[in-house]
């Protein structure tokens, strides 16, 4: 009777076939809540969800009041983790300042023990230029109240505070280029003083391009070269960025 032989599999395929039965696999993506905090509303939306909820905000807004609003927006909303643009500085994952139009109490806050999720908290501008960004060298500006500002180099984001330094006549970028200075100088003057600061800001940074962003960016018939308009929605997007593993770092 002939004797039948079984085959070993080769070394490769053997190998092979280990590397594929052992491969972690990969974990699924994080549900997150992008919460952008402004002056006149704190507004929320989540993976998945199409509509924005939003509400007031203003100088009685403390840092356990937004928790408190933000939990009664999310209501019915799924989410794993929580991205939080905040209007002011933050370094470390924490405010550094108080905010100028908003009530107390955010240094200091633990946000991760109120909402009982991880928190990752960044400047708001910093957050809306995630979500602008597409590669390369990137300023982004956010005209508004004030002047918001921050740049992303090689996928390595950095919030900047260009609002306050000396710009002239003793005054500030932002006393140039805020909603007060549009309203005293008028539009005229003032689309004057945003191509100016422009340029030099191009000059200095050297950026490939810029991304003018805010309310403001609606008050511009056009822009000055090498800039495109940003969008508020963006602040959304790089709330989620913010989370997205391979992402910009900050």
């Amino acid at each position: 009777m002939a004797e039948t032989t079984r085959r070993r599999p080769s070394t490769a395929r053997s190998r092979a076939t280990t590397r594929r039965s052992t491969r972690p696999a990969k974990p699924p993506a994080k549900k997150v809540l992008a919460i952008d905090i402004g002056g006149h509303h704190v507004k929320i939306l989540a993976t998945g969800r199409r509509a924005k909820r939003q509400a007031d905000s203003g100088p009685s807004m403390t840092a356990q009041q937004m928790v408190d609003d933000v939990k009664e927006l999310a209501q019915g909303w799924d989410f794993d983790v929580v991205a939080m643009g905040y209007p002011g500085p933050v370094t470390h994952n924490r405010p550094l300042l108080e905010p100028v139009n908003l009530g107390g109490g955010w240094c200091g806050f633990n946000f991760e023990g109120a909402f009982g999720k991880p928190v990752k908290i960044v400047n708001d501008a910093l957050m809306q230029a995630i979500g602008s960004y597409e590669g390369g060298r990137m300023l982004f500006l956010g005209l508004g109240t004030g002047l918001g500002s921050a740049m992303i180099v090689d996928s390595v984001g950095q919030p900047m505070e260009l609002a306050h330094l000396p710009y002239k006549k003793g005054k500030t970028f932002e006393d140039y280029l805020g909603d007060a200075a549009r309203r005293r100088l008028g539009k005229k003057r003032w689309r004057k003083q945003v191509f100016g600061v422009v340029e030099k800001l191009q000059a200095a940074l050297e950026p490939d391009y810029i991304v003018i962003g805010g309310g403001g960016v609606e008050k511009l018939d056009q822009l000055p070269p090498g800039c495109r308009r940003g969008d508020n929605a963006n602040a959304f997007k790089g709330g989620f960025r913010l989370w997205q593993e391979g992402g910009v770092v900050v």
